[in-house]
Formats: C-alpha cells, structure tokens, sequence
C-alpha cells in the first residue's frame, strides 16, 4: 500500500497519480477525514489509559471514602477504556481498507490515460510480407492442427470453454520452451523456483490481486484457498513477514507455474485458440531490492525480456503501458508485444513491473541497512508465457509447406530439430 506519510505530508501527490490513471481523486480527502479520526481515536485511548494507570496508583495509597469514589471513577473508566480501545480498532480496520484500495503511485513518467494510450518506446524487427513470399499465412490454430501440436475441440469436452490439450510437437515445444528460459534466468542471476500454484488470502491481498483484479481469479472456498494468476503471487508472499539483510540484495527468483485466470469481463475476445485461456504456464522474474535501485532493475528486468524475444527471432514492440492500465500494484509497466500475422497487429507476450514498496507493505517485508529497518522494492517480469510464446512462434516462423521453422536458440531444446513438419 502507499506510504501513510506521503498522505500527510503530500497529499497532492496522490491526487495527481490518481487523476494519471483516471480515477476520482476525491479518495484523498476521504483517507485524511479517516486517519485524523483515526489518531484522534488513538489519542483519546491513550488519555483515557493514562488516567487508568494513575488511578490505580492513587488507589493503592488512598483510604476510606477517598478509596471509595477512586474504585468508583476506575469502575466507570474501565468501561470507557474498553469503548475507546474497540473505538479504536475499528477507525484502524476502516482506515485500512481504505488504504488498501488506493493503487500505488503512478509515475509521472508513465502516459496518462487509458488502456489505448501508451506509448511506443520501441520497434524490433520487421513482420514478415507472405504476399511477397507467395502464400497466405495460416493462423495459430490452423497450423497447431496441422502440427498435432494441441486439441481445442477435447480441452472444451473436459474442461469447457478457454481449455486446451497440448499434444506431440506442442507439450515438447512448451517443455523446449520452459527449460530455455530457466536456463536463461539463471545464466542472468536468477534462483530457479517452482512456487505453489494455491495461495492463502493473505498472499492475493498483499500482491493486490483481490481488489481490481478480484473477479479474474479462481477462489476454492472450503480451503480459503486461490489458484495463481501468475507466479508473482507465491513469489512475493515468499519473504511475507521476514526482515531481509540489505547486502543480500537484490534477490532475483524464476518461478516456473501454472497460472489460472477466469477471464472475466473477456466473453466474446479471442476466442480462437489457445490466445486468451483459462489456464496456461508461465516463467516469471521476481526481484527484492531497494527502492532506489528499483528503477534500474525495471530496465534490467526489460533488457532480459527483450533479449528472450531476440532469441526467440520475433518482430516486437515495447510500450510504455499508460497509468490508467496499470493495475493495483505497479507504478509503471513496460510491456513486449510480438506480432502476429493473421490478426495482423501486436499482442502482448510479456510485461515488466515496478512496484516500489507497494506490495512489501502489505506483506510486511523489509530490509536492515545498519540500524534502519524499512520496507523494501518488487518487481515482476514475464520470462516466456506458454501459449502466447507457442501462438507467435508458430505464426512468425511458418513456411509455406505448412511447416514450422525453430530459432537456432530453441533447437537445443527440441533435440536439434530445424523444423517442426505437419503431421496431417
């Protein structure tokens, strides 16, 4: 959550990131109204306590009729300690949960508006003219079929709608995939993780999965248990609670996990293939450092992912994602969109995130730096997203024999294949 002194010492900063994303700034006034009544509940505990204590002495030295009224005034006042403490405690958790709501800061650096307003920062590479070439580009669907490399159609009967199969060719192009990647994210730093796929509450609270992204995840209610959307969750709720040295900085997990989303609010989107699903696995980046080196990490985090879709000989862009398509935990977002030739525009493939103190506030995660004890920065980035990554892969590379061509990077991991042949 955001830092309680920047409300009270700057409040228009936040008012400002709140008109960036698009968001009524009137919650400012709403949070100063709550924490003064807050601290006036505390004060008048703390008054109130205080009497408590000296009546108690004073009991203890007084005698007869000045005992008397004294155990009187501490009767009546034991009463009012306990109002005043539940007083307390409820302007506390109302507070709390307003706090909770307000999305981090968004950087001034990040374009104002809406989901269409980013910016472009980037564009690599040139997408293919299969005109120029002689033949009409299949989309993903088409050649997975042609592949044997996924069943759509049997994803549907077992599992409905937005499930898939990945069969032959696909499983191995996905575990070619998956392994690549890890070996990538350690050869950069990074310690291999295979987190927990189920999370308890706290973890989607304190990652800031519950608030507007509540109705994308899947809940299990006889447990209290959610199912990831991302390996950022387990991630960050990893050091939930503990106080990290500040030379062990920054650590930097890969996680490698399913990720389950509804997809809610997307009827209608993309429902062709395996490009918006409900279930999918992904390789996630996840960093504990500073919040002065958070910054230079974000571009470090970019770096990685551009470096992984070099690899991979895709055309990509990068957008710098506007304020108002952030989401809850992030104060900027760069996002990597590779091309795809049958919807003839780019989708994104991976995003990297700064989320400053954000989420180590609500998970109560710090570092001590000699005698300072203070909360700490994270950052996420998608490494590979399996379905997306097979999507722009078999789109880019296809010839026109309806076989696929593997980047020279990938064919280590598929046992030297040069190419991916049609089985049908």
């Amino acid at each position: 959550m955001i830092d309680v002194r920047t409300l009270r010492d700057n409040p228009d900063e936040i008012r400002d990131a709140q008109r960036r994303r698009g968001e009524s700034d009137a919650v400012v006034d709403e949070l100063v109204a709550a924490d003064e009544h807050r601290r006036s509940a505390i004060a008048s505990f703390e008054a109130l306590r205080a009497e408590q204590k000296s009546l108690g002495k004073q009991v203890a030295r007084a005698s007869g009729d000045e005992k008397a009224a004294l155990l009187a005034r501490t009767k009546e006042l034991s009463g009012q300690v306990k109002e005043a403490d539940a007083a307390v405690r409820s302007a506390g958790e109302a507070f709390t949960a307003l706090l909770a709501g307000v999305p981090n800061l968004a950087s001034p650096e990040a374009p104002a508006g809406g989901e269409d307003d980013f910016e472009v920062l980037d564009v690599v590479g040139e997408p293919r003219d299969f005109a120029a070439e002689g033949f009409e580009p299949l989309d993903h669907l088409e050649l997975g079929e042609r592949l044997g490399a996924f069943d759509i159609e049997r994803g549907a009967k077992v599992s409905g709608a937005r499930f898939y199969f990945l069969t032959g060719v696909g499983a191995q192009l996905e575990l070619a995939l998956v392994q690549m990647a890890m070996d990538r994210a350690t050869a950069w730093g990074f310690t291999p993780m295979i987190p927990p796929a189920l999370v308890r509450p706290e973890a989607m609270e304190g990652t800031g999965f519950l608030g507007q992204a509540a109705d994308d995840v899947y809940h299990l209610p006889k447990d209290d248990l959610y199912l990831v959307g991302t390996s950022e969750v387990p991630l960050a709720a990893y050091h939930s609670g503990e106080i990290l040295d500040a030379e062990s900085l920054p650590r930097r997990y890969a996680g490698f996990s399913p990720c389950y989303r509804r997809e809610a609010g997307s009827y209608g989107k993309d429902t062709r293939g395996i490009f918006r699903v409900h279930w999918f696995d992904k390789v996630e980046m996840f960093v504990y450092t500073t919040p002065e080196d958070s910054y230079a990490m974000h571009e470090q985090l970019l770096a990685y992912e551009r470096e992984w879709l070099d690899l991979l000989e895709l055309p990509y862009r990068v957008i710098d994602v506007a304020a108002g398509d952030l989401g809850l935990s992030a104060i900027r977002k760069f996002d990597c969109e590779a091309w795809i030739p049958t919807q003839q525009k780019y989708r994104e493939l991976s995003s990297a995130s700064n989320c400053t103190q954000f989420q180590a506030r609500r998970l109560s995660i710090r570092a001590r730096d000699g005698e300072q004890v203070a909360p700490l920065a994270t950052l996420n980035g998608t490494l590979m997203a399996s379905t997306r990554t097979i999507i722009a892969l078999l789109e880019n590379h296809q010839q026109a024999d309806g076989s696929v061509r593997v980047p020279a990077a990938l064919q280590p991991y598929l046992g030297g294949r040069e190419r991916l042949e049609p089985t049908t």
